[in-house]
């Protein structure tokens, strides 16, 4: 199996993970799938144990907030296929570290960086999951702007070191980057 760096992009609900999970499942060998979520309230722990309970039993769970790169080179053992579920609430969890604007930009670069950097040692096809934030309205504050600046500059900086880039929309991928399907 040739090892790819694959990007799926899309709103809140697009499908982004299904399609994520259908996808490793369809590239067979052992998955390691890295988690950034964090069970902050009830909702969210429920969120997280729904999703835990939908992923197949022999896939391998490693839960990072950040500093991913160097979490998966540790974890990463004989997983073919590494997914990363989500960019989105790891450039959240960077944010809330606080720090001011420029630190966490820097923080944020940091942590890109060195998760591509993990990429291209770390002998496995990733398939990284991320929100697109940059087609909605500006946001009304601060805060919101720098967040979706960060995760724009992210998901840019991903696409671009990317092998493949899908757009999810009402659960329909929509390939952007990549070679054409056979």
């Amino acid at each position: 199996m040739a090892h790819r760096c694959i990007l799926i992009l899309g709103g809140a609900r697009s499908g982004k993970s299904d399609y994520a999970q259908k996808l490793a499942s369809s590239l067979g060998g052992e998955v390691l799938f890295v988690a950034t979520a964090r069970a902050l309230d009830g909702e969210m722990r429920e969120r997280i144990e729904a999703h835990r309970k939908a992923r197949p039993a022999a896939w391998r769970t490693l839960e990072l907030a950040r500093g991913l790169g160097s979490g998966i080179e540790k974890h990463a053992g004989d997983a073919g296929v590494v997914i990363i579920d989500c960019l989105t609430l790891l450039v959240s969890n960077l944010a809330g570290v606080g720090g001011g604007v420029e630190k966490t930009r820097q923080r944020v670069r940091r942590e890109i960086n060195s998760l591509l950097g993990c990429v291209d040692r770390v002998k496995a096809t990733f398939i990284m999951v991320s929100n697109e934030v940059g087609l909605g309205i500006v946001p009304d504050n601060p805060l919101g702007r720098l967040y979706r600046d960060l995760l724009g500059e992210a998901n840019t900086t991903v696409a671009n070191r990317a092998d493949e880039v899908y757009f999810m929309i009402a659960g329909i991928p929509v390939k952007l980057k990549g070679e054409k399907s056979e």
